[in-house]
């Protein structure tokens, strides 16, 4: 193909639009992750395959598929893109503070709680840089949807992911005094059965093991719910108005305990610790913006109250 039939083309942008195609999934999420219109997405993908003399990708009303040399382009061209931003990255020096805008997914209660501190020094520190902070307790699909990096509390089972253990929040059992009239704090989890229960779906929700610190003796026990919920802060209020005993994150409810609006039952005993991931797919280079960010969590997460440093 002669290439001088396409004077003045930008070959990384149309690499960069192709790219943003096959993982937008559509024309038009592209064009929205790129900030231009769907009409100049489209052209640029035309102007790629007349470039390249080939057909990248097949569409039809309602299905956009790659074609063989389609795949084979998007591999090509992502590691091209990736070489690009580490020669951007290497020309303007090391020092060079971050810029641009980066997609974090976290949990709806820790994102708006523990983690805005973190945020706010990132933001402090790197001036240049906007993030958009979504909140989510969903598993992303990181390059279909953009997202650099995603905060994941609990275990990760996806192995395509690179995930990093950085902290583990503490699980206590908690209930509201009206819940015991006697006023006598239970101190074992044989107490604790017989009592009205709640269940935070994510994590526990027919059974719970308890663990007494140090001993390290275990007891599980069957509940029978009267709520299952999604939200640890829907459990907090719930358990806040005597509905039940529940297990919750220390974090969100030791300023109740600390006024008496909530007792910290078996206080010996505690549910197995959440750990806390930073989680982000594999590439072999990752933007500045992304490193500063992962260096600044694995620093500020295992002081975070409410949290402690990993048992590895």
């Amino acid at each position: 193909m002669n290439t001088s039939q396409f004077p003045g083309v930008d070959r990384i942008e149309l690499m960069q639009t192709f790219v943003r195609i096959v993982e937008s999934g559509n024309l038009s999420a592209a064009a929205a992750r790129l900030g231009t219109s769907q009409p100049t997405v489209s052209r640029r993908l035309q102007t790629l395959e007349k470039l390249l003399g080939l057909k990248l990708l097949q569409r039809t009303t309602h299905v956009m598929k790659l074609t063989e040399d389609g795949e084979r382009c998007y591999a090509h061209a992502r590691t091209l893109l990736e070489s690009w931003q580490g020669i951007e990255d290497d020309l303007r020096g090391v020092t060079e503070e971050p810029q641009g805008v980066l997609r974090v997914l976290a949990p709806h209660a820790f994102g708006q709680d523990q983690m805005i501190g973190p945020l706010q020094r990132y933001l402090q520190r790197y001036p240049q840089m906007t993030v958009e902070w979504m909140l989510s307790d969903r598993h992303p699909d990181f390059i279909a949807e953009g997202i650099d990096c995603a905060v994941h509390v609990g275990p990760v089972t996806e192995p395509s992911v690179v995930a990093l253990l950085v902290a583990e929040v503490p699980r206590i059992v908690i209930g509201a005094p009206s819940l015991l009239p006697s006023g006598e704090l239970p101190r074992h989890p044989q107490q604790l059965q017989d009592l009205p229960w709640l269940a935070l779906s994510t994590f526990y929700r027919h059974s719970v093991s308890l663990t007494q610190f140090p001993s390290g003796e275990n007891q599980r026990f069957d509940i029978r719910p009267r709520l299952l919920t999604d939200s640890l802060y829907a459990l907090r209020n719930a358990v806040l108005a005597g509905m039940g005993v529940g297990i919750a994150s220390s974090w969100v409810v030791q300023e109740d305990i600390a006024r008496g609006d909530l007792l910290h039952l078996a206080p010996q005993w505690q549910a197995a610790a959440l750990p806390v991931y930073l989680v982000y797919p594999h590439a072999r280079y990752y933007p500045a913006r992304l490193r500063m960010f992962l260096a600044m969590m694995r620093e500020a997460m295992p002081v975070l109250s409410g949290t402690q440093h990993p048992v590895r």
